[in-house]
């Protein structure tokens, strides 16, 4: 073993993929899951502007 092949070896390159082609079943529901992200989003967004689910308020333990 020589001093050049110590160390870390680079991966093999991975072929370039495909473009196969989408009919409109595969058009449709790509743009129905774009759709779904997009309202999940928003649904995010507005529930954080929110403030905190508990009422808060003074925390009493069980004892007397």
């Amino acid at each position: 073993m020589s001093g050049r092949e110590g160390g870390k070896k680079k991966p093999l390159k991975a072929p370039k993929k495909q473009n196969k082609d989408l009919d409109d079943e595969d058009m449709a529901f790509k743009q129905k899951q774009k759709d779904d992200a997009k309202a999940m989003d928003a649904l995010k967004a507005k529930a954080s502007g929110k403030g905190p689910l508990t009422g808060g308020g003074i925390k009493k333990s069980g004892k007397k």
